[in-house]
C-alpha cells in the first residue's frame, strides 16, 4: 500500500470527500498524526484510505474551511481527481 502525503492545494473533490466522511463533526486530536518529512520538518495530518493508497492530509485552517463547506454533489464525476485549486480557479475564470 502506497503512502501519499496531501498538501490543500492537492486535494482533489474525492479526498475532501472521504476526509468529510471519516470525520464528519471534524477532526480532534487523537485523530492527527504527526511525523517528520524528509527534510526533517515537524508535519501534522489526518489519514484517509482506499484500497491501494493512504492519504496523509497536512492540517491547516484552510483544509477545516474546505471540509466545513465542500458538498460532492457540486462536482461531477469527470473531475473528482482534479485538484480543488484548479476546480476553484477555473470557477473563478469563468465568473468573471
Amino acid at each position: 500500500m502506497k503512502r501519499v502525503i496531501v498538501d490543500y492545494k492537492k486535494l482533489t473533490p474525492e479526498i475532501v470527500s472521504m476526509l468529510v466522511q471519516k470525520y464528519p463533526d471534524g477532526y480532534g486530536d487523537k485523530d492527527i498524526i504527526t511525523f517528520k518529512n524528509s527534510k526533517k520538518q515537524t508535519i501534522e495530518a489526518v489519514e484517509v484510505k482506499t484500497e491501494d493508497t493512504i492519504y496523509l492530509v497536512k492540517i491547516s485552517t484552510r483544509l477545516q474551511n474546505t471540509m466545513d463547506d465542500f458538498d460532492i454533489d457540486d462536482y461531477d464525476e469527470s473531475n473528482l481527481n482534479e485538484a480543488l485549486v484548479n476546480l476553484l480557479q477555473n470557477e473563478t475564470d469563468i465568473d468573471d
